[in-house]
């Protein structure tokens, strides 16, 4: 038998949410995130109904030096195709009528229950866009962790991008760097679908309880079709094996160091950031998109306090429309709570 509450809003949660003027009390918020990952993320639609299709360089042809009187092989490059799919994040909000109506402030009351799915589902999405694994989890898409999850270059190219920050235990973070474009890393949204989260107020309803018996809801519906394609790898690092508690002690991490090393691991940057370019051509470097680095709640105070060293020029703290932001040669800090400081070492 379902547990009474544990789906459903009860007049025990109705009193909850009342205060002593019985209008609907300003809820706080105790399990809200910030995910500014969220806000950065490019959106483009996908090329397949399910999905996005990518294809890439994997081999380069070789010419060969030729002696007179002798003739050469015919070459050729290599390509091969990549597909990311999208997953559907999707639920219903059912709401007893009569508990809604209580004292006439069904709108609001209602409204607060619908904040709760956004935030939730938001995290959710946050949290798969940095941890997502579709060959453990199927019916979700694969995040940045399962692409860059091991520094041993033998066993993936993206090692290459993967920078140890000498943490053994499992009380790790990571820091990431992403480039957001069209060619580079975006999120994606299945080919002639609605992007973003969707909800839709599907107003009254005669719903059936636990036993099956009827009784008129308010039912709101929420849905989310999202991927993650991963264009190109070399667009993207990540400062792994974070030790969060040794942030403070002599065996700190460097992070402005391994920055600095994960700025030069990109093909190219913003002028400011490296002098280094790609051999790509001015009218693909134009397209690379924008670039930020992320990390957590714990790793944002550190590099705030550092930033308000006198002694450091590289990293700042900056206003940009009303906001203080942290930027590292020009390149924006931002911070997002789906990243866990319990992550395990990366080998």
């Amino acid at each position: 038998m379902a547990i009474i509450g544990s789906t459903a809003l009860t007049y025990a949660d109705w009193a909850k949410r009342m205060d002593d003027g019985y209008k609907v009390a300003a809820i706080i918020e105790l399990l809200s995130q910030t995910n500014e990952i969220l806000d950065d993320m490019m959106v483009v639609e996908g090329n397949l109904p399910t999905g996005h299709k990518t294809t890439v360089r994997t081999g380069l042809p070789q010419a060969t030096w030729r002696l007179l009187n002798t003739g050469v092989p015919n070459a050729k490059s290599t390509t091969a195709q990549i597909i990311d799919a999208c997953g559907n994040l999707e639920t219903y909000s059912v709401i007893d009528k009569d508990v809604a109506d209580l004292n006439g402030n069904t709108a609001e009351f209602r409204l607060s229950e619908v904040r709760a799915f956004l935030e939730g589902m938001s995290q959710q999405v946050a949290a798969t866009f940095i941890y997502g694994n579709q060959h453990i989890n199927p019916e979700r898409f694969t995040g940045l962790a399962p692409r860059y999850s091991t520094t041993n270059t033998a066993n993936s190219q993206t090692a290459n991008n993967v920078l140890d920050a000498g943490g053994t235990s499992n009380t790790n973070t990571s820091m990431w760097l992403v480039t957001w474009g069209n060619d580079t890393i975006h999120g994606i949204f299945p080919k002639g679908k609605i992007t973003g989260l969707q909800h839709r107020d599907m107003g009254e309803w005669p719903v059936q309880d636990a036993s099956g018996n009827t009784y008129q809801a308010y039912r709101d519906h929420f849905k989310w079709e999202v991927g993650l394609t991963l264009r190109d790898w070399r667009y993207t690092a990540r400062i792994a094996n974070i030790d969060v508690t040794q942030l403070t002690g002599v065996s700190a991490a460097n992070l402005i160091n391994l920055i600095v090393r994960a700025l030069y691991r990109l093909p190219t940057a913003p002028a400011q950031a490296t002098a280094i370019q790609t051999s790509d051509t001015p009218e693909v470097r134009a397209n690379m998109g924008r670039v930020a680095i992320y990390g957590n709640r714990i790793i944002r105070t550190y590099l705030d306090l550092q930033a308000m060293n006198k002694t450091n020029v590289l990293l700042r703290l900056e206003e940009f429309q009303g906001k203080v932001i942290t930027t590292f040669r020009g390149v924006p800090v931002r911070t997002s709570d789906a990243l866990l400081s319990n992550e395990a070492q990366v080998t």
